[in-house]
């Protein structure tokens, strides 16, 4: 071990407690949301936000308790999807678009301009605002008062996320698209696509995220769409149907099989489903340093990042975590602390710890 690591490992274990093996704590049900369907799940202002099929929901206190928020919103049919701006958050319902300025305590409906109300996601990229649905997609410059159609017409869109600038929407049996240009023209980008139907994409910095149908899996691609790669690592085969990263981590949601999380970009996954009690899930989230899961039939759950990373389960990101993955540096095979799963405890591993230091359950 080079000499500095052997100093950290000596001021560190001064302030540290005896390790114990890393153990990943288990979800917990979210109040307020038990039994339901949830599809949808957002964060603005420091409020968690649900939807699903009886409309959207809001929690103020870190996703521990949701209370429904429909003054005004649609909540006979699903709430599909959120987007947010500086200004509002919107929700993408099976009639239309509703926008709030206060965080949900009241919705106005904003659907001027949409051909069909049924919407599967909505999203803001730069001043512009996006709607998918079996119409294709629409576009709102103005914070949701009017809609113009915006390519893809007649094309059932599923999801839509963006890199920058540039659009990706996933759709039913068609593939994938892309736009540099808001919409005024469409391009395939379905190269070692080996699914049609895609209900999941997610932008991880300049890496997307795809999910495929069932016997397919999730996609990646690093170089906006030219080309995609199945990825295996742990990840099982099946149809996913969200994702959530904060720039650290890559999180992707089954259906059927719970929740996979990696580390380095998509090379490795690792199951945490201890405490789901529905496997399915429709969407995830990261908010305030937690991870959220809607689920079809068990509503919502929440996981403690800090649990991905803690080496001595006391639930925080300290020196006592440093002071174990130290003593482990160097070669290493099933170590708690080789996050990336190379065999190795080294530079890379001591980057992720101290990402998310000081975090705590």
């Amino acid at each position: 071990m080079p000499l500095n690591c052997r100093a950290l490992v000596v001021a560190a274990s001064s302030l540290a407690i005896e390790s114990a093996p890393q153990a990943l704590a288990q979800w917990t049900s979210c109040a307020g949301t038990s039994g339901l369907n949830m599809q949808s799940l957002a964060t603005r202002e420091g409020f968690a936000f649900s939807g699903g099929a009886t409309g959207a929901y809001r929690s103020s206190d870190g996703a521990l308790t949701f209370t429904p928020s429909n003054s005004g919103n649609d909540a006979a049919g699903p709430t599909r999807g959120f987007a947010v701006d500086g200004l509002y958050i919107y929700t993408c319902t099976s009639q239309g678009v509703f926008r709030s300025a206060n965080n949900g305590t009241t919705w106005i409906a904003k659907s001027q301009g949409l051909s069909s109300l049924l919407g599967h996601g909505v999203r803001h990229v730069d001043g512009h605002l996006f709607h998918v649905g079996p119409a294709g997609v629409y576009r709102s410059d103005n914070q949701g008062d009017s809609w113009t159609a915006a390519g893809l017409a007649g094309i059932d869109v599923r999801c839509i996320t963006s890199i920058g600038s540039v659009l990706f929407v996933g759709t039913n049996s068609s593939g994938i698209y892309k736009s540099a240009n808001w919409g005024s023209t469409w391009t395939a980008a379905n190269t070692g696509l080996t699914s049609t139907t895609f209900r999941a994409i997610e932008a991880k910095g300049t890496t997307l995220f795809a999910g495929g149908q069932i016997g397919t899996g999730v996609f990646r691609s690093t170089d906006q769409g030219a080309s995609w790669t199945l990825l295996g690592g742990g990840l099982p085969s099946g149809s996913y149907r969200g994702f959530a990263s904060d720039g650290r981590v890559i999180v992707a949601g089954s259906f059927g099989a719970g929740a996979f999380y990696s580390l380095d970009n998509g090379v490795r996954w690792t199951a945490i489903n201890a405490g789901l009690t529905d496997l399915t899930l429709f969407d995830l989230e990261i908010h305030q340093d937690t991870l959220m899961a809607a689920t079809n039939t068990q509503g919502v759950f929440r996981f403690a990042m800090s649990n991905l990373i803690d080496l001595t389960g006391d639930g925080c990101i300290d020196a006592a975590d440093l002071a174990s993955l130290l003593s482990a540096w160097g070669s290493c095979t099933d170590c708690a602390a080789d996050y990336n799963g190379d065999d190795s405890v080294d530079a890379q591993d001591l980057a992720t710890i101290l990402s998310y230091w000081g975090v705590c359950d």
